[in-house]
């Protein structure tokens, strides 16, 4: 049941407000909203009319939203967002079926975007729209019904389906390294390429092979894609999912270095929240995903 309509102030209101407190000032917020500073300052005397409370504190020629009216500007910039992003996906899908899914880059390229066509085929009443993030983030912000997860069961307040187990190979463009090493720890007289998400990857794997307590430097990567082409062309050695690098490797552009791929320290998983009614879409798509893993 929605709360009474006295409690819903005017969009227009709300766009002002809005625009004020992200920009700073009314000229601001009018040159933004294509209106005149006086409108834009009649609509918040609308608003605060319409609330019943003062949301600025006038210093001179000055608007300064109080305390409150910041916090209730951060809830109203979250719903106005949301809404947006649902007449988004209402004229994208009409028909209604879209889920919209946060995805790491180097796994949604390479693992599950060759897949997709067989979904699509399967379930052509799903519309999937696709959007990277690199980190977990907080679902009840977002509009996303699902991510894909690396790591550990440690995102709260979420289900996991595990996707697979990652292995990472060490590996180097021939140029840099023509023949494979004669021991792990000559890796060392290498440039070392890493992730800075997963500084301690290098480390992990001197010592799986018998060199323990070392964590070399290394130049660091905000993403596998562009870690990968620093390997191939001879930046530096770099630990990779061997899902990403077969064709690297079939081709010789890259090489192993020392020894077969290890168990990364983390898996892919598809999350999604708990504490929300589940739509069907996400169903489908889960239903499929445990087809692909199985």
């Amino acid at each position: 049941m929605l709360v009474s309509r006295r409690y819903l102030p005017s969009m227009p209101s709300l766009l002002a407000l809005e625009a004020v407190d992200r920009l700073g000032s009314a000229s601001a917020a009018a040159e933004e909203l294509n209106l005149t500073q006086g409108a834009v300052s009649r609509q918040l005397q609308v608003l605060e009319g319409q609330l019943g409370v003062a949301l600025f504190q006038r210093d001179k020629h000055r608007l300064k939203l109080t305390q409150g009216a910041r916090d209730y500007c951060r809830e109203v910039r979250r719903l106005l967002t949301g809404l947006g992003q649902a007449t988004l996906t209402l004229r994208a899908n009409p028909g209604g079926g879209a889920l919209n899914l946060a995805i790491l880059p180097a796994f949604g390229m390479h693992w599950l975007a060759p897949r997709l066509a067989r979904f699509a085929g399967q379930h052509p009443e799903v519309t999937v729209n696709l959007s990277t993030r690199l980190k977990p983030f907080d679902f009840e912000a977002s509009q996303f019904d699902a991510a894909i997860h690396y790591g550990r069961q440690d995102w709260p307040g979420v289900d996991y389906l595990p996707l697979m187990q990652e292995d990472m190979l060490a590996v180097a463009a021939p140029s840099l390294a023509p023949a494979p090493l004669p021991r792990p720890e000559d890796v060392l007289a290498l440039p070392l390429l890493q992730l800075e998400s997963r500084t301690g990857d290098w480390g992990r794997w001197l010592a799986h092979h018998g060199q323990a307590g070392l964590r070399p430097p290394a130049m660091l990567f905000d993403q596998f894609a562009t870690m990968m082409q620093g390997a191939i062309h001879g930046l530096g050695a770099a630990l990779m999912p061997t899902y990403l690098i077969q064709r690297e490797l079939e081709s010789g552009r890259l090489v192993p270095l020392y020894g077969p791929a290890i168990a990364s320290t983390g898996s892919y998983y598809l999350v999604w929240p708990k504490d929300r009614a589940e739509r069907a879409p996400l169903q489908s798509f889960r239903r499929w995903l445990k087809g692909e893993i199985g």
